[in-house]
């Protein structure tokens, strides 16, 4: 299909929309972006609203097609592996992956969408701040929209064809909830999530080791922090939020309590933190949830896409790297798609069942870094998955391995292979205490006859 010359309009200018309108734009369509916002490159960031980036395989190979990979690489922070503190004092290193090329990325958020609002720009596109969507009527194809600085004038604008890229509570979204075939599942989570930035040491270097990241797993709540390439880290608390829940966000009664709660339960971070206590009190407490759609599209008018078609919780650092996916895979369907009402239909019918996979995934991986990193058995599974990936490379690739490095393998596929291979190694440690108690060749053997060999591009 030859979309030189139309028009569309693209709802929200963060991370995925921006991408979505460099590709459309060098396309030579005529692309419009309407954000809410002010122009973030000449506004600061809230603080405590960042929460930063994890850069994988997917994401990276977003940036790429775009032409832009090379452009990244002064706002990345490499982390290899985790860097796990016990409750005892102690650290420990565990790796993402098996090879030295395995690797994840932290990104500072408002870098990353200065850059790509560059690039929108410079591509051709045009953006408009300050134009919030509060929704939209699918039968006059009408947005309605308020410009920020007179919210008393709400106004209509008719656009032919618009995709929706204005994250999990968006109002198109919403709006198409009034539509007897659209239906939707919105899940919030128990749990919610505060923002802390460690800065620097007094020499101006970082405070704790940049090479990795940094994860305080408590059992039902835990503390991370990514660096940042200033020196600087950002921390996230996730913890739940009911009363019921001990410890949750609720007990703290003022910061007093916060901070004791922060010296018993991480007691090596408040020394790095001289403003805690402001920062405790004054930054805002985040929401997470996940949205699953049963369509993402209306006719050949609006698709909804990345967080506004499938917003997921973010523990298994996906949620930009899927939404940037999307985007790949939309502009790879535009060549041969004959219309597009087929386009978004082909879209929705490809990506829906992976954006579930990574839904269930991300959910789970929660549980994984906040507590189960903590059981010896899990490391012992994770050096067998390690041992079967380099006897059988084609047949067992561990699933973290699969959704963060082979952006070639869909995230259903590292789902259902992920299910049958966690079976497997259950039953091949259940009685071990090392990798020297375990039958390799025996494991090797029924991998490769029960797996089929995975195509990856390795």
């Amino acid at each position: 299909m030859n979309v030189a010359g139309e028009h569309i309009t693209i709802i929200g200018a963060g991370l995925t929309g921006s991408l979505l309108a460099v590709m459309l734009a060098r396309r030579n369509m005529h692309v419009t972006l309407l954000e809410r916002q002010a122009d973030p490159r000449k506004t600061a960031v809230a603080a405590g609203r960042s929460i930063n980036l994890a850069m994988a395989a997917r994401g990276l190979r977003g940036l790429s097609h775009a032409g832009l990979a090379d452009a990244i690489g002064e706002l990345q922070c490499p982390m290899p592996g985790r860097i796990l503190h016990h409750a005892d004092g102690t650290t420990s290193f565990q790796p993402y992956g098996n090879k030295p090329h395995e690797i994840n990325y932290s990104v500072s958020r408002a870098g990353l969408n200065h850059l790509l609002l560059d690039a929108a720009e410079q591509a051709g596109a045009k953006v408009e701040f300050h134009q919030q969507c509060n929704g939209f009527d699918p039968h006059k194809g009408a947005l309605s929209i308020t410009d920020t600085r007179d919210p008393g004038n709400p106004y209509l604008r008719r656009v032919l064809r618009f995709i929706a890229s204005d994250g999990a509570g968006s109002p198109v979204r919403r709006a198409l909830q009034s539509l007897p075939e659209f239906t939707m599942d919105e899940s919030l989570l128990g749990h919610r999530y505060q923002e802390i930035a460690i800065p620097p040491d007094a020499s101006g270097n970082y405070a704790m080791d940049p090479g990795g990241l940094h994860v305080w797993p408590r059992g039902d709540f835990m503390l991370i922090a990514l660096p940042n390439p200033g020196g600087d880290f950002t921390a996230t608390l996730f913890m739940p939020e009911s009363a019921s829940s001990e410890p949750s966000f609720s007990m703290w009664d003022d910061t007093h309590a916060a901070l004791a709660f922060f010296s018993e339960t991480f007691a090596d971070v408040p020394p790095l933190v001289p403003d805690l206590a402001e920062q405790l009190e004054h930054h805002p407490l985040g929401i997470m949830g996940t949205v699953r759609c049963n369509r993402w599209h209306w006719r050949d008018q609006c698709l909804l896409i990345g967080d506004a078609a499938h917003a997921i919780v973010p523990f298994h650092g996906q949620g930009m790297n899927a939404a940037f996916e999307d985007c790949v895979v939309f502009d790879n369907l535009i060549d041969n798609a004959v219309d597009w009402a087929t386009l978004f239909s082909d879209f929705t019918d490809q990506r829906r069942k992976n954006a579930d996979a990574i839904a269930s995934m991300a959910l789970e991986n929660y549980e994984e870094m906040r507590d189960t990193v903590r059981d010896p058995r899990f490391h012992l599974k994770k050096a067998l998955a390690f041992a079967l990936e380099e006897r059988c490379p084609a047949h067992f690739i561990p699933r973290y391995s699969m959704v963060m490095f082979h952006a070639d393998i869909p995230y259903a596929t590292a789902f259902e292979r992920g299910a049958i291979q966690a079976q497997l190694l259950d039953e091949w440690t259940a009685n071990a205490q090392s990798i020297d108690d375990i039958d390799l060749e025996h494991c090797v053997a029924a991998v490769e006859s029960q797996l089929p060999p995975l195509m990856t591009e390795e």
